[in-house]
């Protein structure tokens, strides 16, 4: 499905415009366009991509507590892609304990939302929902190979989706209070890692000033996704730190967690997000992988890159998505299998090489 885009048809109940910045007045005909979407839908579903993370969660909850509150009379609906729990550092955001799994989720909506997924399929369940909606609307700083949306603010360059969700929630005069605050916050630190990781930019401080004034909670965040965990967890941390490896003279590093040792330390897998953080932590490393293993057989990838090497590429061969810093994707096959498949491809990249190879064999 192409992008296309919406007859703006200007009324007296129109939002006012907030400011005068460049990013807003570019994206000016496709805010009015979404803002007239909203207005017109009766019932509105927002979801994220599967295996949600902070900017995901946030983004959903930021814009659907924010449109809840401009529209109470609407009947909008929190999604998660898929039918696993909520992970449970986000369990304190406003609205978490509402969001649906998306295979429960019957209606045709009037309107679909997505946020933070640059691909129909990375919605898992929440795809079907919106193939059967009546208009597709999207908010996403990930590349796009084909568009899905009907209408879409794409930036690539923001350092999240929360980012444009708060821009446009400004632009549109939709009262940002502080529970929408501290979850587009939460996205805003997550994806950018405390303000630490590359895409940290001028803009990420701006959006977090006016999200701070607004009543977001930056030490609570931080106590709720960084310094909560649970001892089972820091468990199978240790386990992960013990099997960090490194190949390609020390610029790649990996390291991975089996079900079986999620099972036996009692962590369920949407508690390992922040796994991938520890070997991306290795001195002289350039890129990194953290492999997970799945339930059902199958492998959960996580890539980061802490150079200008890009990633994003490797993710895509195996059918993931994400950034050139930060990227995940599902593999079919053992931990082996995945190490033998995407070790010879982070080699080759930071050596700077268009063909596969290695000089170390994974550890397993």
């Amino acid at each position: 499905m192409g992008l296309r885009s919406m007859d703006s048809v200007h009324t007296g109940t129109e939002p006012a415009v907030q400011g005068t910045e460049s990013i807003e007045l570019a994206f000016a005909n496709e805010y009015w366009s979404i803002f007239e979407a909203i207005e017109s839908a009766e019932t509105i579903a927002i979801s994220g991509h599967t295996s949600p993370d902070g900017d995901a969660l946030g983004s959903t909850l930021g814009l659907g507590l924010a449109l809840r509150g401009r529209f109470p009379r609407k009947k909008i609906t929190f999604l998660l892609a898929d039918d696993a729990p909520v992970p449970r550092i986000y369990r304190f955001l406003a609205g978490s304990d509402e969001l649906v799994p998306a295979s429960r989720y019957e209606l045709k909506p009037d309107l679909f939302i997505s946020v933070d997924c640059p691909v129909l399929e990375r919605l898992e369940n929440a795809a079907a929902v919106a193939r059967r909606s009546c208009r597709i609307v999207c908010f996403d700083h990930h590349p796009a190979r084909e568009e899905f949306a009907h209408i879409a603010i794409r930036r690539p360059e923001a350092a999240a989706a929360s980012v444009i969700i708060e821009e446009f929630l400004s632009f549109c005069n939709i009262a940002i209070t502080p529970e929408v605050a501290n979850c587009l916050f939460c996205g805003l630190v997550t994806d950018t890692g405390r303000f630490q990781y590359q895409n940290t930019d001028p803009e990420s401080f701006c959006v977090a000033s006016r999200l701070v004034a607004a009543g977001a909670e930056p030490a609570r965040i931080s106590l709720e996704v960084y310094q909560s965990q649970r001892i089972e967890y820091l468990h199978l941390e240790s386990i992960v730190m013990g099997r960090i490896r490194t190949v390609a003279d020390g610029k790649v590093a990996y390291s991975f967690a089996r079900a079986e040792d999620l099972a036996r330390c009692g962590v369920s897998t949407d508690e390992c997000d922040g796994l991938v953080d520890l070997v991306r932590s290795v001195g002289g490393v350039e890129v990194c992988v953290f492999l997970k293993g799945l339930d059902d057989g199958r492998v959960r990838g996580n890539l980061r890159s802490k150079s200008a090497v890009d990633i994003s590429g490797v993710a895509a061969t195996f059918n993931g998505g994400g950034h050139a810093a930060a990227a995940g994707f599902t593999f079919e096959g053992s931990i082996e299998d995945a190490l033998d498949a995407v070790l010879p491809l982070l080699t080759a990249l930071v050596r700077g090489e268009a063909s596969e190879g290695d000089d170390a064999a994974p550890a397993a």
